[in-house]
């Protein structure tokens, strides 16, 4: 059974390791260089990747919020499943990002990161463990079907990334307080979601 990071972490910490990887010379960061920083075993600091990607100044590339909602759902469906780490395709590690882009976002993302963690720290730890955690992967799997039809809305996507982003960083913080807050943006998602289907 996969579950949170043993060792709390920092988002912070998160955000350095997915901004600061990659060949310095290169013109991109691949999702395979991101991917390999945070590492493959801890479901928290996997999901954070595409939460925190479609939240950033990134998400105004078209598509963006689409292929952060494949990596949400491939995320979150191997968690129901019981990997033990976690398979990524090819054709999605090949995914590349401008160095600017990325850059421009680490600026965005560390400010954001900061304010963060002077508020989340370990507490209600239950909710982000055994169980709870296998309920959050569900959550992430209908959070990611809605992603791609809000793609048509503007900023629409902050609020589903914030909510994918906040369950992450409540796993790798073990941050039950945050995990609850989390729905609250969830179900704000939802809402958005079907009044998308229904216009």
């Amino acid at each position: 059974m996969i579950e949170g990071n043993d060792n709390a972490q920092t988002l912070s910490q998160i955000v350095d390791e997915m901004t600061g990887v990659g060949d310095d010379a290169a013109d991109y960061v691949t999702v395979a260089d991101i991917l390999d920083a945070v590492g493959r075993r801890s479901f928290g600091a996997m999901l954070l990747v595409p939460g925190l990607i479609v939240l950033s100044p990134i998400s105004g590339i078209p598509g963006v919020p689409t292929l952060g909602a494949m990596g949400v759902l491939l995320i979150a469906g191997q968690m129901l499943i019981g990997r033990k780490s976690f398979w990524v395709p090819e054709f999605l590690r090949r995914r590349r990002i401008s160095r600017a882009k990325m850059q421009k976002a680490r600026g965005f993302l560390m400010t954001l990161a900061r304010v963060v963690d002077r508020v989340v720290r370990p507490r209600l730890s239950v909710l982000t463990r055994g169980p709870f955690v296998y309920l959050i992967a569900v959550i992430c799997v209908l959070i990611g079907l809605i992603m791609p039809p809000l793609e048509a809305i503007l900023f629409a996507n902050v609020v589903t990334s914030a909510a994918i982003s906040a369950f992450g960083l409540a796993l790798v913080a073990h941050d039950g307080l945050l995990a609850s807050l989390a729905l609250i943006l969830t179900l704000a998602s939802f809402w958005l979601g079907i009044t998308q289907l229904l216009l």
